[in-house]
Parts: C-alpha cells; sequence; structure tokens
C-alpha cells in the first residue's frame, strides 16, 4: 500500500512539473509574441513613401489646342436689284475668278424704269433748248421798249432751271445704267462658290430700300481659301509664347499623320475674363486646296522653354493652409515641408520656381495626413509609375538603402 503510494506520488509529481513546464513555455512564447508584434505594429505605424528628384524642365514648351478654320476672305453675295433669277452659272465648290459671272436677274421693272428715265431725260434736254433759244432772243431785245428787264431776267432764269433738270434727269439715267449692271452677279474676287442658296424662278430683294422690300437675299457665298486663317483660344499660361516665329503645327483627322505648317498672325492681346484665354489666328498657306473653311484643327505649339527650372509630378503637390508644399525627405528618414511657387503647368507635371533644389528626395503622392517632422520608410519606387522621374538616378539601389538604414531612425525610437 505504501510503494503504491510512493508510485503514485511520483506520477503526480512528474505531471505537476510538466504542467509547470509547459505553462512556462507557453508564457515566455506568447510573451515573444507580444514583443514580435508590438514591433510589427511600431513598424507599420511608420508611413511607407516612394520619393523622386526634380528634373530640369524641357527645353521646349509644348501645347495642344482645339482650333478652327476660316477662309482668307468670305463674302456673302446680295442681290442689288429685285427681281427673278433667270440663270446661275455656278454651283457648290466651283472655282471661279474676280469677275466670274455667277447668275443673272431678270427686272421688267426696273427695265421700265430706266426707259422711262430716258425718255424723261430726252424730254428735260428739249425743254432746255427751247428755253436757251427763247432767253437768248429775250436777251437780244433787251434796252428795247419791246420787253422789260424783268421778263429778260425770267426767261434766262428759266433756261437754267431747264438745264439744272437736265442734269437731274441725267443723274437718273446713270443710277438705272448702273442697276442694270447688278442684273449679272459676279464674283467679288477669286475663290470657291461654298454656298448657293438660289435657284432659278426664286423671286429676290435688292438690299437696298429694306424697309420697303424686306430682309435682302443672299445668293451666294464665296471664299478665297488660298490662304486661311486659324483662331484658337490659348491659355494665359501660354500667353508669353505668342510672338512672331512662333512654331506652330496643324493636324486634322482626316488626313491622319500629315502635319500642316502655320505661322502666327496676331492675337487679341486681351483675355476672356470667362475662360481667361485669348483669341490668335494663325495662318496657314493652302495652295493645295487640302484644308476647308470650317474645319475643326489640332494646333500644337512648339515654343522654346527655361531648361533650369526644375519641375516635378502633379501628385507630388500638397495642397494646404500654409499654401502649396511639397514634402521633402531628411538624411534621418524625416519628412520636412517646404513652401513651393509655382510656374507653368505642363500637363502631367508642373514647374517649381522655388522652394526645392535639385538634390532634394521630394516624397510622391504623399498622403493627406503627412506631418512635418514625421518619420517615414522610403521604399523602392513602383515600376513603371512615373517613368520620367524614376531612372537609374531616383530608384534607391540597395547601398543607399543600407546607408539610410544606419541614420534612419529605429522604430523602438519612435514616441507612443
Amino acid at each position: 500500500m505504501s510503494g503504491f503510494s510512493k508510485k503514485t506520488k511520483t506520477i503526480f509529481g512528474v505531471v505537476i512539473i510538466g504542467v509547470v513546464v509547459y505553462t512556462g513555455f507557453e508564457i515566455i512564447q506568447r510573451q515573444q509574441h507580444v514583443h514580435e508584434l508590438t514591433k510589427q505594429a511600431k513598424e507599420d505605424s511608420i508611413p511607407r513613401v516612394q520619393y523622386i528628384h526634380p528634373q530640369t524642365g524641357p527645353s521646349v514648351r509644348n501645347l495642344t489646342l482645339p482650333g478652327n478654320v476660316t477662309a482668307w476672305y468670305q463674302a456673302p453675295i446680295y442681290a442689288q436689284v429685285s427681281g427673278y433669277v433667270q440663270r446661275w452659272y455656278k454651283d457648290y465648290g466651283a472655282d471661279v475668278k474676280a469677275g466670274d459671272l455667277l447668275a443673272t436677274i431678270d427686272t421688267p421693272g426696273l427695265d421700265a424704269q430706266y426707259q422711262a428715265a430716258k425718255a424723261n431725260l430726252k424730254v428735260a434736254q428739249t425743254k432746255y433748248q427751247l428755253a436757251k433759244v427763247t432767253a437768248k432772243r429775250w436777251q437780244a431785245l433787251s434796252g428795247t421798249k419791246a420787253v422789260s428787264q424783268q421778263e429778260v431776267d425770267v426767261q434766262a432764269a428759266n433756261a437754267k432751271v431747264q438745264q439744272a433738270l437736265v442734269d437731274a434727269a441725267s443723274h437718273d439715267v446713270a443710277r438705272y445704267e448702273a442697276l442694270q449692271g447688278f442684273k449679272n452677279i459676279r464674283a467679288p474676287f477669286s475663290g470657291v462658290v461654298t454656298s448657293r442658296l438660289t435657284d432659278i424662278g426664286d423671286f429676290v430683294n435688292d438690299n437696298g430700300d429694306l424697309s420697303r422690300h424686306g430682309k435682302a437675299t443672299e445668293l451666294f457665298t464665296v471664299a478665297d481659301i488660298q490662304r486661311l486663317r486659324v483662331f484658337v483660344d490659348v491659355p494665359q499660361d501660354y500667353a508669353s509664347i505668342l510672338k512672331p516665329g512662333l512654331n506652330v503645327e496643324l493636324t486634322t483627322i482626316q488626313y491622319p499623320g500629315k502635319i500642316f505648317k502655320a505661322n502666327y498672325l496676331t492675337s487679341a492681346r486681351a483675355f476672356n475674363t470667362t475662360t481667361r484665354t485669348v483669341t490668335t489666328e494663325l495662318t496657314v498657306d493652302n495652295a493645295s486646296h487640302l484644308l476647308w473653311p470650317g474645319t475643326f484643327v489640332q494646333v500644337h505649339f512648339i515654343a522654346p522653354a527655361d531648361p533650369d527650372i526644375l519641375i516635378i509630378p502633379e501628385q507630388a503637390l500638397i495642397f494646404r493652409a500654409q499654401g502649396m508644399q511639397v514634402a521633402v525627405v531628411g538624411p534621418d528618414n524625416r519628412v520636412r515641408m517646404h513652401n513651393v511657387q509655382l510656374g507653368n503647368n505642363l500637363g502631367k507635371s508642373v514647374q517649381i520656381l522655388s522652394g526645392i533644389s535639385k538634390t532634394d528626395r521630394i516624397v510622391n503622392n504623399p498622403s493627406a495626413g503627412l506631418l512635418d517632422g514625421q518619420l517615414v520608410k522610403v521604399v523602392d519606387s513602383t515600376p513603371g509609375y512615373n517613368d520620367d522621374f524614376q531612372n537609374s538616378e531616383h530608384v534607391t539601389s540597395k547601398h543607399e538603402n543600407e546607408s539610410l538604414k544606419k541614420n534612419a531612425v529605429q522604430p523602438s525610437e519612435v514616441q507612443q
């Protein structure tokens, strides 16, 4: 009985020792886990950032804007006499020379007025001849008792009146002769007929007395397309490039791969307060007539730029109450916020006029919660992301990483 009791005690003691050892092992293991989790949590609390170096600006500035093509000259042609279109000779797209006949108008009313005016002129001339002869005869009797001086003066004055009536009738005939010329509609200059808004038999109003005839009738539109004008609205940021000698190229969808050279002509020299753009006029030679008035084109401006001005991606900027800033990673891997002055927007990048240097390590795409003086951990750049700013100089090398780790503040040094 005593032997059994001793054996039982021994087994029980071994079990107790095993439980104590297992419990101690679990406690130690859990403490190690807690230590690892605490260390990992401290490391995870440090933001991971990628950095870039500022690049020097491009030697040229490129800008592409939509533009509209218009004719060098374009004239709507109206009727100067009322009547019916007798015949038209030029249709849409016809090439015409200055003075070419476009259409003729039948004007029976005008023709009758012209004949009446010529008849009135003959009557006035006959009356003038009679008055002149009569005045001459009365003048011969002047100083005799046959006529008084008053009667002589009356006859002389009547001759002058008749002469004035002849002049008036002559001018009336000349006016109708001029209107007769307007029965033939002619091209005002060499170009292309871009519209024909009439047909045979149409009644047209003259462009003179609109209160009597109503709205004037447009018959044709002629455009000179040997040279063309291109109008484009240029943003205020790029107004400084608008000067003679500016290199401009045009492209359009109907001629893929073809480039048309354009020249700067002038600008409005005033900005639209709604769009902050300035209307700019360019010219392009069009001897081949490939471009048509009304064409939509893409206008590509190529202008010199200052290559000494640094540029960074737009996503590297931080806008806060202090103004526009960038986050710069210092040698101790702590962030310092630098106020910067922006220059021109270059599309995906922006010019920085002051606030950074070429050797600064700038946080790319910083988070909104990044604070001045905050510890960060630098990681390698993502391949293919901002390739223009991530070349061999910008991607962190292994050697540089080792150097940064030596100088970096350890996670245990971060204040809780």
